[in-house]
C-alpha cells in the first residue's frame, strides 16, 4: 500500500495495489536485481531495483528507477543486522528534499515485510509511505 500526500499533514489516505516483484540474482548471487508491476483500478506502479553489496563494507546499496519517467533515483546505503535490513539516503518529494529510510523486516524463506519511510525534519520524525509484503509463489 501506499500512502498519498505524505507529509502533507492530511489525515492518512493509503492505496492498496497488489502485484508482483521478480527478484533475480546476479553476479554470482552476491547482488539482484527487482523488477515491480503492482496496481489496482486506478494505476500501477512499475519499476526496477537494483541490489548491489560491497563485500568490503558488507554494506548494500539500493538503487530504484521508476518506469513512469526512467529517473534512477540516489541510492539507499545499508545493511542486515539480526535479520532485520535498515538502509538511508536522500531524494525529492514534490521538489523537496527528504531523507529516506527503507527497512527490510519480518524475513523467513517464503516472504519479507518492506516499509518506506520520509523524512523532512533531518530523521526527528519519519512518515511510513509504502509498506509491501513480499510472498514467494510456489
Amino acid at each position: 500500500r501506499v500512502l498519498r500526500n505524505p507529509l502533507s499533514g492530511a489525515a492518512p489516505d493509503w492505496v492498496e495495489f497488489s502485484g508482483t516483484s521478480l527478484v533475480r540474482p546476479i553476479l554470482d548471487g552476491r547482488s539482484n536485481i527487482v523488477e515491480l508491476s503492482v496496481k489496482n483500478p486506478k494505476g500501477k506502479i512499475e519499476g526496477v531495483a537494483l541490489r548491489l553489496y560491497n563485500p568490503k563494507t558488507r554494506q548494500w546499496n539500493i538503487n530504484y528507477a521508476s518506469a513512469r519517467d526512467g529517473a534512477l533515483t540516489a541510492p539507499l546505503y545499508g545493511g542486515f543486522e539480526n535479520g532485520r535490513g535498515v538502509f538511508h539516503g536522500q531524494d525529492t518529494h514534490e521538489g523537496r528534499v527528504v531523507l529516506v529510510r527503507f527497512v527490510i523486516s519480518d524475513i523467513t524463506a517464503n516472504s519479507a515485510r518492506f516499509v518506506q519511510s520520509y523524512s523532512a525534519d533531518g530523521g526527528q520524525t519519519w512518515i511510513d509511505n509504502w509498506i509491501a509484503v513480499d510472498r514467494r509463489r510456489r
